[in-house]
């Protein structure tokens, strides 16, 4: 492979500039809340090794006000609640007493599975900037969901962030609806940071076939990988509900993230038909192979779709510096990897010593108006 082909391949590794508008973090603690004729929003809180759920109505200085669910109906978890009450009997809770307590102790909002599909490139300004130009595609994320507060390991990494809108199935999802017009009018709704080391994506990506989501599995499963926001909502109205929500985060007080789903380039029926259409594929992943959570064409319930990330990332490309390094470590001797794998190695040095990805101490939020908040520590 030559020096041409080198640069295009490391020109499409999934990621985008840092740029975004530089903001403070203002009002972390306070989030609006939909109105339940729009949403039901959940949380919960565990005490004495048990789960309460809320119905929340109001979001405000880092205290969170709700009806207690689990009193009311028995239900412990916002799926199951939903699955046997419905909508309008829940909705009705929210006229009954609130009681208040700090939003540090929320925590999981739903139980969750530990196999979700995953889409890259899924924002047109991203695809742009990473020269990604036959995705968006999908992949497997194989990791247990973790609290919105939970610390999130940095380790030997190259760290790096993405907030995703969370689409999580209410019961299985039969995906041949999509393609008939019957697919489902509600899904719950949370936030997700789809964490992701680009060392590891980088040296298990397919240099030929990017979207063939080769590697990002790899990339994006280690344990803490997917924090997950601390409210879990079900709007009535599903699609225009998702796509008006706001995608925000900052790295340290720094806006680093920022867009509306509406800008997606698969929407949430198109997603599904994605998934449909890759039945039966799998992907490498720990030496087996694994395919999107969709046995027999149905997504099981409780299962998460996140639906891509904006431009804001840290990786930004592989500079020019780290092309010839890398050339030249292969024409000197090195032709038993190919030239690409030379350079991705010389890239992941340089960013390790550039200091720019996350690193222990540094703090992350997601914050999104209806939807709740992400605080992440990175740790080692």
């Amino acid at each position: 492979m030559g020096f041409l082909r080198a640069g295009i391949f490391v020109m499409t590794l999934l990621g985008s500039t840092a740029a975004g508008a530089a903001a403070q973090a203002e009002g972390f603690g306070t989030v609006e809340i939909a109105p339940v004729a729009e949403a039901l929003t959940f949380a919960r809180v565990q005490e004495d090794g048990h789960h309460r759920l809320l119905l929340v109505s109001a979001y405000e200085e880092g205290m969170v006000s709700g009806v207690d669910v689990t009193a009311a109906l028995g239900a412990d978890d916002p799926i199951d609640a939903y699955a046997a009450h419905g909508y309008e009997a829940i909705a009705a809770l929210a006229a009954g007493r609130a009681e208040r307590m700090p939003a540090g102790r929320l925590t999981l909002p739903a139980r969750l599975t530990a196999s979700h599909i995953a889409a890259g490139t899924n924002f047109p300004e991203h695809a742009e900037e990473a020269t990604v130009t036959d995705g968006p595609f999908l992949f497997p994320k194989e990791v247990e969901p973790t609290a919105f507060n939970a610390p999130v390991p940095a380790g030997e990494a190259l760290l790096d962030y993405e907030v995703e809108l969370c689409f999580v199935a209410l019961a299985p999802v039969d995906l041949n609806g999509a393609l008939d017009g019957t697919a489902p009018e509600r899904m719950g709704l949370m936030l997700c940071n789809d964490v992701t080391d680009r060392a590891a994506l980088m040296r298990n990506v397919d240099p030929n076939d990017v979207t063939s989501g080769k590697g990002f599995t790899t990339g994006k499963s280690a344990p803490g990988f997917l924090p997950v926001g601390n409210l879990f909502v079900i709007p009535r109205e599903l699609r225009p509900f998702a796509e008006a929500a706001e995608l925000r985060l900052w790295r340290n007080g720094e806006l680093k993230q920022s867009a509306t789903q509406s800008e997606a380039i698969w929407d949430f029926d198109e997603l599904l038909r994605q998934t449909k259409a890759r039945e039966g594929m799998t992907w490498e992943y720990q030496g087996r192979q694994v395919g999107l959570p969709a046995p027999g064409g149905t997504i099981p319930a409780r299962t998460a779709i996140l639906a891509g990330t904006p431009d804001g990332t840290i990786f930004h490309g592989v500079n020019k510096s780290a092309m010839a390094l890398g050339l030249w470590d292969f024409v000197a001797g090195g032709w038993d990897r190919p030239v690409t794998a030379h350079v991705v190695e010389r890239h992941i040095a340089q960013e390790k010593a550039s200091g720019d990805y996350l690193k222990p101490g540094e703090r992350v939020q997601i914050a999104v108006r209806y939807l709740g908040e992400i605080d992440s520590t990175i740790v080692e």
